[in-house]
């Protein structure tokens, strides 16, 4: 995948990104007091606060031992969580990235608005693609997804510079694998792939290639 660094899409209205910044601040902040364990432990916390489609759905319900919100507030407070630190560093940059621009454009709380609801759409997509799943799901790829898309139709002419981490290179396959294997099929069963990880990467592939397609597009 492509990491971004910057873009040359200047600010225009708002001096300071206060909502993107806040956004990330946050996340930041819960990702250092879960993990700093003060709270116990970071899984337990996380499932507590993720969204599960069988707990939604009221067909299972958590470990008395587990607290977190009513069931659907967890389409919210998911978005907040992260489970690595790969996982936050690469969601938050994408954030830092593109999320002024598209606040800039959209008014500060707008742009909160369209973050949470782009993040809440995710989450209903996956506990309906995968209804009968125990699974947590946590982080903010949804929302930011979301914030990537506004980007690129708000600023199709803006330059992105940005590079490709050596693990990139080492991941490449197994993305393509998952991505190419969408049904019940046995790569699937010998990779251990999951439908979910194509339902919710797919749209940051989709992001990637047509950026670099209009990069091309506005180098030539």
């Amino acid at each position: 995948m492509v990491m971004p660094l910057y873009d040359d899409a200047p600010l225009r209205h708002l001096k300071r990104p206060v909502a993107n910044h806040a956004l990330i601040a946050v996340n930041i902040l819960v990702y250092l007091l879960v993990y700093s364990e003060l709270l116990g432990d970071p899984l337990t916390i996380m499932r507590g606060f993720a969204i599960i489609p069988r707990v939604l759905f009221g067909e299972a319900t958590l470990a008395d031992w587990i607290v977190g919100p009513p069931p659907a507030a967890t389409l919210v407070t998911s978005l907040f969580f992260h489970s690595s630190l790969l996982h936050i560093a690469s969601n938050m940059l994408f954030l830092y990235v593109f999320g002024d621009n598209v606040e800039d454009a959209m008014g500060s709380l707008h742009y909160l608005l369209f973050y949470l609801s782009c993040g809440v759409m995710a989450g209903v997509f996956y506990i309906y693609a995968t209804p009968n799943s125990i699974t947590p799901l946590v982080g903010a790829s949804g929302a930011i997804s979301g914030v990537c898309a506004a980007f690129l139709l708000l600023y199709p002419n803006a330059t992105v510079t940005g590079f490709f981490p050596p693990l990139t290179f080492v991941m490449l396959p197994y993305w393509f694998i998952t991505l190419a294997d969408r049904s019940g099929s046995p790569t699937r069963k010998l990779f251990g792939l999951k439908p979910p990880f194509f339902s919710f990467h797919a749209s940051g592939f989709l992001f990637i290639g047509a950026w670099i397609l209009l990069q091309l597009v506005n180098a030539s």
